[in-house]
């Protein structure tokens, strides 16, 4: 996968970034690589999504890692798990949008072309309430699905694909559509094949992430290691993105604003109240805001306030101290 930034690319102020602070993603150190590391699991059928980490976390040998949404025990597919620090972005990626593939079983018959037409309808805004068992609140909820799609229609089960809001229950869709079908339906399989900007292309069985760390001990190759653990900005590749200058990022890691006089350069369809990736010069992720601007407002000023932060990634001390100095 390799991140993509959106919308043509608005240089505010000609600067450079100085070699001696910082790196490039590709080039950190290896144990800062896997500090700042993205594991994309596929997980398979049977574990929990909590056994998987700890698993990954033995392979590994890092103290902290976490996952960017459960998948049930019996349900395979993408699970994105970050290492250390990069645990910081679980909560952005755990609201990003989730992709599946979904095998519906029918509890009686219905024509093909009613099954059909009866999952188009279901595109859009819908309610749902969580299922008994799920770990959150039982209250009614809206979500959005952004794109159904029917493969095939066989007998009495349905393979579709769905395109979704995070927090949207298949199972519970599922349900709904044998309701309104009146034939009653479950969901038979379920395979999540995108959560967030990570795809199953991306991903890796966790035989893949052991044979890679144990040649990388053995043979201390790091190519294997880096090969299966991405960094941490891959995380964010969805997200629209402003790059700041060196002389600003010390002062964000210790959680101040992004001003006007800071910003380099800039994506140009940001919009107002919209999360946005805070980058160096040199493609490092520094910290997560809500812009206060459009693209267009914050081109134009030169002073004020542009974005207010709501995590920070860096460490501070990673660039040096410029907002204290007279």
């Amino acid at each position: 996968m390799n991140p993509q930034n959106s919308g043509k690319i608005l240089v505010k102020q000609e600067s450079e970034t100085d070699p001696r602070y910082g790196c490039s993603p590709e080039d950190r150190p290896i144990e800062e690589h896997l500090r700042l590391g993205f594991v994309v699991l596929d997980k398979p059928s049977g574990p929990t999504s909590h056994q998987v980490v700890s698993w990954v976390k033995d392979i590994l040998g890092v103290v902290k890692a976490g996952h960017s949404g459960t998948l049930d025990p019996k349900v395979s597919g993408v699970l994105p798990i970050g290492l250390l620090d990069s645990t910081r972005l679980l909560g952005i990626l755990l609201t990003s949008g989730k992709e599946y593939i979904t095998l519906m079983h029918l509890h009686s018959d219905v024509a093909k072309d009613r099954v059909r037409e009866t999952l188009q309808h279901l595109q859009g805004v819908l309610y749902q309430t969580p299922p008994l068992k799920s770990a959150v609140k039982i209250q009614l909820r809206k979500r959005e699905i952004y794109e159904l799609e029917v493969f095939e229609v066989r007998v009495r089960d349905v393979l579709f694909r769905v395109d979704c809001e995070a927090g949207t229950y298949i199972r519970k869709l599922c349900h709904d559509a044998g309701l309104i079908l009146g034939s009653g339906a479950s969901m038979k399989e379920l395979r999540r094949i995108r959560s967030g900007p990570f795809t199953e292309e991306d991903s890796i069985s966790l035989h893949e992430l052991k044979d890679a760390f144990e040649f990388y001990k053995e043979e201390g190759d790091e190519k294997h290691v880096r090969s299966v653990v991405y960094p941490v900005e891959y995380g964010i590749s969805h997200l629209k993105k402003i790059w700041v200058n060196d002389n600003s990022i010390d002062a964000i890691c210790h959680g101040a604003p992004v001003y006007a006089p800071g910003i380099s350069k800039l994506v140009s369809d940001i919009g107002v109240n919209e999360l946005v990736a805070v980058l160096s010069l040199k493609g490092e992720l520094v910290a997560l805001g809500r812009s206060l601007y459009s693209s267009q407002d914050i081109e134009a000023r030169d002073k004020g306030k542009i974005l207010d932060l709501e995590r920070v990634i860096m460490r501070d001390g990673t660039y040096p101290q410029k907002w204290g100095n007279k």
